[in-house]
C-alpha cells in the first residue's frame, strides 16, 4: 500500500456552524479533501479541502464550501512529491502518534 503525507490549511472562519456535530467526546466538522498527486496549482498546493456535503445536498448540485489547501509532503512511490529521507524520517514520526 502506498503512503502519501497530506498537509492541510484551513480557513475556519468559512466553517458553516450549522454544520458542526456534537460528539460525546468534542465537536467535529466532516471534510472532503481532494488532492491531485500529479499536478500543484501556482501556490505549489495540490488539492483543496471542502466541507463536506450529505447525499441530499450532492445529488441537488450543492457543493461543500471550499475551506482552504492541500499540500503533498511525502510520497513513498517515488514520484514527484517524493521528499528526502529526513522528511521521511519525520513522516514516520508523526503516524507513529497517530491513535489509531
Amino acid at each position: 500500500m502506498a503512503t502519501v503525507g497530506i498537509s492541510a490549511s484551513i480557513d475556519v472562519t468559512k466553517i458553516d456552524k450549522s454544520k458542526l456535530i456534537d460528539g460525546k467526546k468534542g465537536t467535529y466538522l466532516n471534510l472532503t479533501a481532494f488532492v491531485n498527486l500529479d499536478e500543484k496549482d501556482q501556490y505549489d498546493n495540490n488539492g483543496m479541502v471542502t466541507q463536506s456535503v450529505t447525499a441530499e445536498e450532492r445529488e441537488a448540485g450543492t457543493r461543500g464550501a471550499i475551506l482552504g489547501n492541500t499540500r503533498v509532503f511525502f510520497t513513498d512511490e517515488g514520484g514527484s512529491n517524493s521528499t528526502s529521507p529526513q522528511a521521511k524520517e519525520g513522516f514516520d514520526q508523526v503516524s507513529e502518534d497517530v491513535p489509531f
